[in-house]
């Protein structure tokens, strides 16, 4: 609906509609029974082409088009000669058309001579145009240009530069043109028009009391104005690093939402009861730290603590647990599931993709069963007789740590007494899925009180300091800084996809040494779809045409396939052969990226590594080296590199920390991208840039509580101005 539709709609005074309904009755003699029944609504009016653009990028309201802001200004408050032009300059010059013609120059175009009033003239070139333009374009016609200009084979020329109809004496605008992000049939001057209404009918009042913004920012409509008008003379540098105060009023106005959002979350958490699950001595959980292999490192010892802590308070958990890959995360979690099971409370563990919660269900399987603890399994591969079953113990009680997917929050699934619910690579869920998660947790009490289970949420995806006081502002943070002892270091080679026949010669000697290989393609299947570097995707490795080739290349020896298209028995077959040796080589696309454990594998090969995310490189990785051999990963990339890709081929081959991996995949990324889908897949931050912005983070952190304290009522129209419903997103 476009924006006029929207004031008819909701703008049009009632006395208003009787006079028209009266002039209707007069009109067409309408009978007195038709006159008591309501006239059926009008046909809703069809959107124009431009309507449904600004509908399909949500700047239907008029508080999105005011913060739609300009990616970048042209100046066109100053008109220059052609004598004063230098060649190369853009430039907005005022011209009459002396001919106008279209041309056959190899292709149709259509050539404008023009000439200023000195007489000085320009030829204006269009490869592409439209009859209409042919015609108002005709002789004798003053236009604007503003374009590049150019000396070419027959003089000076401008290539399809921005034109309008307009006579010398025409005033010229007082401030810079806005050029704004815009989809498809959205044209500027449509889109402009549409900011400069939605910037009018804005509410921009200042809701923040005095004292809250920093020292020396405009307010909030000041801001915007300028955003969208720059006066001319404006240092564009200024714009475009987002460093003038009317940039660090937004951010600042950004921050504080979201710092608001997710504080008033941990107290409206505090507020909420849970189960007290206290430490039992010589209970469970001393039972499974006295049956593994090995000891705990201080930095498990410390996060395992911490869990502790929190299930022994009486409000939720709401717990981030990160560490780097093969830190040791499962045996933490392990161990505060024993301490809500020792309670008599049951456990949930859910984790994205089969494979890896498989692998989870094996391992507590093998550390649990031993001490008495049945532990269902739920997948979407598993159906009839034994998803019944497994349902059934769940319902009774007698399945007291359930892992699975998504399978674990469907309809059907009933907890008799859930205490304790962990999430890992929660990042890797839809912020629906989470939110399903938490609610189908509530309802359970206890002597006539409402509880909500403690929530445990894992991540070997490392969070920069910076982004966690931001996007996980609302939650407690433990970190694994430290590796278990026997991990074998991994060393990371960078090799140009013609050095193919050395990387599969490694193959074979890693194989008659007894050791294992991964090798990853981007791909299932050849498509002749483009990717982003304008390459056909059919030029990429695929996974199945990989696999047959390195099954004909390595005669002799096994070479299995893996990648998400497979039925579900399938892929465990594949990865049971793989894990007991019978297979040397798996290929496979990135569903190994999580959850796959053999100490065997000693060597990683992730084709076309170019189009990987640091972080996927980086959890790839992780997959060798879990042995106590020196294992090696190579990354085959294809020309020509983008400096984003040479950046991340070099930080991959710089470090296997993956804090440090962390810190520069978010500065390649931003923090958008970086954290995923954590609102609905789109960026929490539109305005802010946490590596430039930790001073107005900082100020926004401690203004948040005073305001939550001192004025709540501020407060809460703030968070509904900048997050709207969108701010229950923040909590998941």
């Amino acid at each position: 609906m476009c924006s006029s539709d929207l004031v008819r709609r909701h703008f049009v005074h009632p006395l208003w509609r009787g006079a028209d309904s009266r002039v209707r009755r007069h009109n067409h003699a309408m009978p007195e029974s038709a006159v008591d029944r309501p006239a059926p609504a009008p046909a809703a009016k069809p959107l124009s082409g431009p309507a449904r653009a600004l509908q399909r990028m949500g700047l239907d309201q008029p508080m999105a088009l005011a913060l739609h802001l300009p990616l970048r200004y042209e100046d066109e408050t100053r008109l220059v000669t052609v004598a004063e032009a230098r060649p190369g300059q853009t430039v907005l010059l005022q011209l009459q058309v002396r001919r106008s013609q279209v041309e056959q120059r190899g292709r149709r175009q259509l050539v404008l001579r023009t000439a200023d009033e000195s007489g000085d003239e320009v030829v204006l070139r269009f490869l592409h145009f439209y009859p209409s333009q042919v015609k108002a374009w005709a002789e004798g016609t003053w236009l604007r240009a503003r374009g590049e200009l150019r000396q070419g084979f027959f003089g000076r020329e401008m290539v399809h530069p921005q034109v309008r109809a307009a006579e010398p004496d025409d005033p010229l605008p007082t401030a810079l043109t806005p050029v704004y992000p815009a989809g498809a049939q959205l044209p500027q001057a449509y889109l402009r028009k549409a900011v400069a209404g939605g910037l009018a009918r804005a509410d921009l009042a200042e809701v923040l009391p005095p004292g809250t913004v920093p020292r020396g920012l405009p307010s909030l409509r000041e801001a915007l104005q300028f955003l969208h008008h720059p006066p001319p003379g404006t240092a564009m540098a200024t714009l475009e690093d987002h460093s003038h105060p009317a940039w660090q009023r937004l951010k600042f106005e950004e921050l504080l939402a979201q710092q608001l959002s997710q504080q008033q979350a941990r107290a409206e958490r505090e507020v909420l009861r849970a189960p007290v699950l206290t430490v039992r001595e010589g209970a469970l959980r001393d039972g499974l730290l006295a049956a593994l292999p090995w000891g705990l490192t201080g930095a498990q010892r410390r996060v395992a603590e911490e869990i502790a802590a929190d299930l022994a308070r009486p409000s939720p958990m709401h717990r981030l647990l990160q560490g780097d890959v093969g830190a040791g995360k499962t045996v933490v979690a392990a161990l505060a599931a024993c301490v809500a099971m020792d309670a008599g409370w049951q456990c949930a563990l859910m984790a994205p993709t089969e494979i890896l919660a498989e692998q989870h269900f094996q391992k507590l399987v093998q550390w649990l069963s031993p001490l008495g603890i049945q532990v269902a399994w739920l997948s979407g591969s598993r159906k009839g007789k034994v998803r019944r079953e497994q349902l059934a113990a769940i319902a009774e009680g007698r399945a007291r740590l359930v892992v699975g997917t998504h399978a674990v929050i469907q309809d059907d699934v009933h907890f008799q007494r859930l205490g304790l619910a962990i999430v890992d690579e929660q990042h890797r869920f839809g912020v629906a899925q989470r939110l399903a998660l938490r609610h189908k947790l509530r309802g359970q009490t206890e002597a006539g009180e409402p509880l909500e289970p403690h929530l445990l949420m894992m991540s070997a995806t490392p969070i920069p300091r910076t982004l966690a006081m931001t996007y996980y502002a609302d939650l407690e943070v433990s970190t694994i800084d430290e590796l278990p002892p026997g991990r074998s270091p991994i060393v990371t080679r960078v090799f140009a996809e013609s050095r193919r026949d050395e990387v599969v010669a490694r193959i074979r000697d890693e194989v008659a040494k007894g050791r294992q290989v991964y090798w990853v393609c981007p791909l299932v299947e050849a498509s002749e779809a483009e990717d982003m570097a304008g390459r056909s995707m059919a030029e990429l490795a695929n996974v199945t045409e990989t696999h047959a080739q390195l099954a004909a290349t390595l005669e002799g020896i096994g070479v299995g396939l893996l990648h998400g298209r497979l039925a579900p028995a399938d892929k465990a077959a594949v990865m049971a052969r793989f894990a007991g040796g019978e297979l040397a080589v798996l290929v496979a696309t990135t569903v190994i990226e999580v959850g796959v454990d053999v100490p065997n594998a000693s060597l990683m090969v992730i084709e076309h590594a170019e189009r990987f995310g640091l972080a996927q490189l980086h959890q790839l990785r992780g997959r060798v080296g879990r042995g106590a051999v020196e294992s090696v990963c190579v990354l085959l990339f294809t020309q020509p590199l983008s400096e984003t890709g040479k950046s991340r081929l070099r930080a991959m081959a710089e470090t296997t920390d993956g804090f440090e991996i962390a810190r520069r995949d978010l500065e390649l990324r931003g923090p958008g991208e970086f954290m995923g889908a954590r609102q609905s897949g789109d960026a929490l931050l539109r305005f802010a840039d946490l590596a430039e912005d930790a001073p107005l983070l900082a100020a926004a952190r401690q203004a948040a509580p005073r305001l939550l304290g001192a004025h709540p009522e501020a407060a809460a129209r703030h968070v509904r101005r900048w997050l709207g419903a969108g701010a229950e997103f923040l909590k998941a």
